[in-house]
């Protein structure tokens, strides 16, 4: 089975409540974001979205540009099903990250538990070289030294703010980059790694 077989076949037959990484709300998320202090028509692209609320909570507060990229359809039917008519305010795309070739900048790329998913180095180094070309900031969360080694049945990359900063360092400035505990809907506990960058 592939990753897109795979995904698909997760969001295809679980549950937000089957899945670990569901939030009832993405509220480290929303603050990182909110702390760039940016325009409200910043251009937000929230890659890896899936099934997760923070789309909803960005048009809560006001947030108009926001596009949610996801390698699995049947995780963004849900997302825009779950939004209704809203769902109309939001640019959609479905799309694999390792084949995604932006038609535009962003200024905040968020990425909550995709980025990690990448084992193979020159998958993590083309995800690393799009973000160089295409964003202006960042907000990451990805599992830590701490946290899990698998995840859906998937081996995981795991970060440290060293390792970050080897990444992303020739092109972004690390403003904040520390560890929280995600309590999954089934009562484990993950450890992210939460990070805020932004263009040197």
């Amino acid at each position: 089975m592939n990753s897109k077989q795979h995904w698909e076949n997760i969001y295809s037959t679980k549950t937000p409540q089957e899945v670990s990484w569901t939030e009832a709300y993405p509220q480290m998320s929303v603050d990182l974001i909110v702390k760039f202090n940016l325009s409200k028509k910043a251009k937000i692209i929230d890659v890896g979205g899936g099934e997760s609320k923070l789309v909803d909570a960005l048009l809560d507060l006001g947030y108009s540009n926001i596009t949610v990229m996801d390698i699995s359809k049947a995780a963004i039917d849900k997302a825009k099903k779950r939004l209704g008519d809203k769902s109309t305010e939001v640019k959609w795309i479905v799309e694999d990250i390792r084949n995604f070739k932006p038609l535009e900048s962003y200024d905040i790329w968020h990425d909550r538990a995709a980025f990690h998913f990448l084992t193979e180095d020159t998958d993590i180094g083309n995800y690393v070289s799009l973000a160089h070309k295409y964003a202006q900031h960042i907000v990451l969360g990805t599992f830590s030294t701490n946290g899990p080694l698998k995840c859906s049945g998937l081996q995981i990359t795991q970060y440290d703010e060293n390792k970050l900063n080897q990444a992303f360092g020739k092109v972004f400035k690390l403003l904040d980059c520390f560890k929280a505990d995600h309590l999954t809907p089934f009562g484990t506990v993950q450890n992210f790694l939460f990070s805020r960058l932004v263009r040197k």
